[in-house]
């Protein structure tokens, strides 16, 4: 009931100030911010029951390298991610303070049941509560910005789109391939 009375409050503000159409001013952006963070992201007092180790973060790094860094970069600062900033709303960076303030069991309950319109998905039935938990603490201890590079997959599709580009400049038209047959290495 307490959860009721504080989402009515938090939300008559932004019924009000709804009918206008523009950037989320600061007083909205706390409003949602806390809504998100004590209302509809769970997991607020689950504890992280994988002890903290360099073999837990590294493990952790494993599956985020396998099922997050297509969106979210290598290094969990969409590093190298061509679309993150035009997503609505944006990939987070799981190094910004506001990831950061989670607690664990919310990173673990945004991993486990994705957060619903933003495109972030859930992993539950696909990741074990174990390879989850182990990836909250790589999210704690993530690397810096832009050490790890670029994801393979993007630097694929620039060095495609740069090789297609200096086709283009040289004279040279660029080719394509009949569907179904695997491009070549010229």
């Amino acid at each position: 009931m307490k959860r009721l009375a504080l989402l009515a409050s938090l939300l008559l503000p932004l019924v009000l100030l709804a009918c206008k159409a523009s950037q989320p001013g600061s007083i909205e952006g706390g409003v949602i911010k806390e809504i998100k963070q004590n209302v509809t992201i769970g997991g607020k007092d689950w504890k992280n029951p994988v002890p903290k180790s360099d073999a837990a973060i590294k493990e952790g790094a494993g599956h985020f390298q396998h099922h997050c860094q297509i969106c979210h970069g290598l290094d969990g600062h969409n590093t190298g991610v061509p679309f993150a900033e035009k997503m609505d709303p944006p990939v987070a960076d799981l190094g910004s303070k506001d990831v950061q303030e989670y607690s664990d069991g919310q990173l673990k309950w945004i991993i486990e049941n994705g957060i619903g319109p933003s495109g972030m998905p859930g992993w539950k039935g696909i990741l074990d509560d174990d390879e989850m938990w182990k990836m909250v603490h790589y999210i704690r201890n993530l690397p810096a910005k832009g050490s790890l590079g670029v994801p393979d997959v993007f630097k694929e599709e620039s060095e495609e789109h740069e090789h297609m580009m200096q086709g283009e400049q040289g004279g040279k038209k660029p080719h394509t391939h009949a569907p179904g047959t695997p491009p070549h290495k010229d």
